[in-house]
């Protein structure tokens, strides 16, 4: 299934653009033919989110994408409605537009129930290892320190990218609480090494080499990564976004196993946490 996925949203965006070329040229020849208005406008929509999502540092977008969809349903509305409509524009809105926009909404974003008794609360963590960037060993047994740790796919992920970022601008608050940061990741430890340097706020960046961790705590997903970005030296296993709170005998007071990429905490819920167990 992850596979189909991973084909799927490189094969989505690809059509998108190809779309949007076709119906631009189309209005390019035939100004005045209102159906490719409306091909165009359902595949500009999701084309121009991407680009928000890429661009803006956007954490969280649960509703956008229901509004993308409002808007490829009422492309094919208007362009069924508009004289004289072509069967081929009626089928890029449908298809692409319509369809793809459905599927990455209700299946692609989707995990499904992740349910988990290893990080269920009140469990203790088990003992985990992982790289730092600087190629030493990390063991979260030997810390004694309340920890956050957040399991995210990789420098690709635009929503993941956002969230380290909330986090390090929380960074000051939690340290004074005497809490460890982890930001944990199966890619390459080169790529792990640029990211911690794209942020002012020593927290550690570590590497989950093979995901041998997140298959311990069950948290890996294989065929993961979106098709094609494997030229960019990614694996296509990765991790599911994960976020676990313990405290510093290493018991878990809170877990995050969103079954949505797209639906992660507020920062603020962190130090609500932590503030409620006494940290």
């Amino acid at each position: 299934m992850n596979r189909l996925k991973s084909l799927f949203i490189s094969a989505w965006m690809t059509l998108l653009f190809a779309g949007a070329v076709r119906s631009g040229w189309e209005l390019y020849n035939h100004p005045s033919s209102i159906t490719w208005y409306w091909v165009l406008l359902s595949m500009a929509t999701p084309l121009v989110f991407f680009g928000w999502v890429f661009t803006g540092n956007v954490a969280r977008t649960q509703t956008a994408t229901k509004v993308i969809f409002g808007v490829t349903v009422l492309s094919l509305l208007g362009a069924a409605l508009s004289p004289s409509p072509t069967l081929e524009a009626l089928a890029w809105i449908l298809s692409i537009g319509v369809i793809g926009s459905a599927m990455y909404e209700w299946w692609y974003s989707s995990f499904g129930d992740r349910s988990n008794e290893i990080l269920s609360v009140g469990q203790t963590l088990p003992a985990l290892e992982f790289i730092a960037a600087d190629g030493s060993a990390i063991r979260t047994q030997e810390l004694n320190k309340p920890m956050l740790m957040i399991f995210y796919r990789g420098n690709w992920c635009p929503l993941c990218m956002a969230q380290i970022k909330e986090i390090a601008g929380q960074y000051r608050e939690l340290a004074a609480k005497g809490v460890e940061i982890m930001l944990i990741s199966p890619q390459p430890q080169s790529h792990t090494a640029s990211l911690a340097q794209r942020f002012d706020a020593p927290m550690s960046f570590l590497v989950d080499k093979d995901n041998a961790m997140a298959k311990r705590l069950g948290i890996v997903a294989l065929n993961g990564l979106p098709a094609g970005l494997e030229v960019l030296g990614y694996e296509s296993d990765t991790v599911l976004p994960t976020v676990i709170m313990t405290n510093v005998s290493g018991k878990i007071l809170f877990a995050d196993l969103t079954d949505n990429y797209r639906v992660r905490p507020e920062p603020e819920t962190f130090l609500d946490v932590f503030a409620q167990a006494g940290i």
